[in-house]
């Protein structure tokens, strides 16, 4: 008869299914869990609940936010004629550890893949046609991920956009083709931005 604690492997089998955690990551986390006070297992739990009920995505630009906006559309700083089109939350991140770029953002929360069943209605696309429609912009940086569908859907975006007569830019790609942005490093992201290029 095998070693089991059924309330362990529940918990075990939770932590698995997390992205990038295999099995004996979600063993050691579990058992690391078992060894905290009750407290702090609490306030970790709590925190998780809190994220949950509180964030949402921001009005206006799509990233993630616990306000009505996001402090970067709320804010008076930023560039409001440029928007940085980006795939996911993670990617505005990155971004900002560059310091460099003073734009706004429009997250897509994913990428069209006829594959997935992932279509551009089930992307954030048509709030920012109302956005470029509404307020005047000078120019949209397509950001999204050098893989076939980030291009695929860079390119139906800037198809999209040309009406408006709006400066569609591409990343340079100083970001290796089947990279993510999330784990691209300053430097890397700060030549992409600044050798974008128009697309046709």
């Amino acid at each position: 008869m095998s070693y089991n604690v059924p309330p362990l492997q529940v918990l075990i089998d939770k932590f698995a299914a997390l992205p990038g955690i295999g099995q004996k990551s979600a063993q050691r986390l579990a058992f690391y869990l078992l060894n905290q006070p009750k407290e702090d297992i609490q306030a970790f739990a709590d925190a998780m609940l809190g994220a949950k009920e509180k964030i949402h995505y921001c009005s206006v630009c799509q990233t993630l936010t616990d306000a009505d906006t996001c402090n970067i559309c709320a804010g008076n700083q930023r560039d409001k004629n440029t928007i940085c089109v980006v795939e996911t939350p993670q990617d505005v991140m990155a971004f900002e550890r560059t310091k460099e770029y003073n734009g706004t953002y429009h997250v897509l929360h994913g990428l069209i893949s006829p594959i997935d069943g992932i279509g551009p209605d089930q992307l954030k696309i048509k709030e920012l046609l109302v956005r470029v429609a509404e307020k005047p912009i000078e120019e949209v940086i397509m950001a999204t991920n050098p893989t076939v569908e980030g291009e695929a859907t860079a390119m139906y975006v800037s198809r999209l956009l040309k009406p408006f007569g709006i400066k569609v830019t591409r990343l340079a790609y100083g970001i290796p083709v089947g990279g993510s942005l999330e784990y691209s490093d300053e430097v890397t992201l700060l030549r992409a931005l600044e050798g974008r290029s128009e697309l046709n």
